[in-house]
C-alpha cells in the first residue's frame, strides 16, 4: 500500500480550469486520492474568501495557504496554530506612495479578509471576490489603511509593469513580490521571507509527513518556492518554463486533468483509464 502523501494544489492554473472550475476528473481523482489516506491542501496566493468554495467543494478539512504564506489557518479548526504575517504598514504606506507617483490603475489592500480599495472599480471588485458579504472601504488607501495589511495587489498599466517591479525591488529587504498571469497582470506583494514553502512545511509537520512524501503542484512564479521545497515537484504543462525547469515532473495542462492524470500513476491508484 502506498504510504501516505500531502498534495498541496495551487488554485488558478493548477487545480482549476481556465473558466475557474474544478474538472470532475480531476475531482474524482483527488477524493479517491483523499478516501485512500492521503491528505489534501490548498496552496495558493487568493486570499481564504476566494479559496473556500473550492476547498468545501473537495471536502477538505485540512490547513490552508492563503497569500502566498502570509497566512496559514485551519477553515475548521479555529484552535490550530494560525500563522498571520503581514507587511508592516510603514512598508506598505511607502509602496502606495511610490505606486500613486508612477500612476496605477488601483491598489488593494487586505488585512485578512478585509479590503481597502483605493478606487472605486467594479472589475476589480469582481476579480477579488470583494461582493460576498466581505467588508470593503473605498477611498484613498494612504487614509484609509491603518494596520499591517496580509498583502497589496496593485493593478498597473501593462506598459508600466517592468518599471514598477524594478522599483519594488528596490524593497527586497521588506517584500516579496510577484506577478499574476494574463488577464490580470496584478502584482501581489507579501512580507519578505513569506512562500507557499513556508505553509506546506508546517501542514507537513502538523501531519508527520516527511518532506520526499510532498507532492506539490503549480504553474507560475509564486509556485517556485513550493516546487522547490516538495519531495515530488510537478509543474502544469501551462505552466512557466522556469517553474517547468526545476520541477522534477511536467503533468498534462489545468485543461487536461494533469493533476488526476498524474496522481492516479503516481500513487497508483488502479483507476480505469481515463
Amino acid at each position: 500500500m502506498t504510504k501516505q502523501h500531502l498534495i498541496a494544489l495551487d488554485l488558478d492554473g493548477t487545480l482549476l480550469t481556465d473558466d475557474k472550475q474544478i474538472n470532475p476528473q480531476t475531482k474524482e481523482v483527488v477524493l479517491d486520492a483523499m478516501n485512500k489516506g492521503h491528505v489534501v491542501c490548498i496552496a495558493t496566493g487568493r486570499p481564504h474568501r476566494a479559496s473556500i468554495d473550492f476547498y468545501k467543494e473537495l471536502g477538505l478539512n485540512t490547513p490552508m495557504v492563503n497569500f502566498n504564506g502570509a497566512l496559514i489557518h485551519h477553515p475548521n479548526n479555529k484552535h490550530w496554530d494560525a500563522l498571520h504575517s503581514p507587511l508592516s504598514i510603514r512598508t506598505a504606506h511607502k509602496i502606495i506612495h511610490k505606486c500613486h507617483e508612477l500612476g496605477v490603475k488601483n491598489i488593494l489592500a487586505e488585512v485578512k479578509d478585509s479590503i481597502y480599495l483605493d478606487q472605486h472599480d467594479d472589475e476589480i471588485m469582481k476579480i477579488f471576490h470583494t461582493e460576498d458579504n466581505n467588508p470593503v472601504t473605498v477611498g484613498r488607501l494612504q487614509q484609509n489603511l491603518k494596520n499591517d495589511p496580509t498583502s497589496l495587489l496593485i493593478h498597473p498599466e501593462e506598459e508600466k509593469i517592468k518599471a514598477l517591479r524594478k522599483e519594488l525591488d528596490t524593497q527586497a529587504e521588506f517584500i516579496e513580490h510577484r506577478k499574476w498571469g494574463a488577464p490580470w497582470h496584478v502584482i501581489e506583494i507579501v512580507r519578505a521571507g513569506m512562500n507557499k514553502a513556508v505553509g506546506l512545511q508546517k501542514i507537513a509537520h502538523y501531519y508527520h509527513i516527511p518532506k520526499e512524501r510532498i507532492i506539490a503542484f503549480g504553474d507560475e512564479d509564486n509556485d517556485f518556492e513550493m516546487i522547490d521545497y516538495a519531495g515530488v515537484g510537478v509543474a502544469m504543462g501551462n505552466g512557466i518554463d522556469e517553474l517547468k525547469k526545476m520541477a522534477n515532473y511536467v503533468a498534462g495542462t489545468n485543461e487536461e486533468n494533469g493533476i488526476g492524470e498524474f496522481l492516479t500513476e503516481y500513487l497508483k491508484l488502479n483507476r480505469k483509464a481515463m
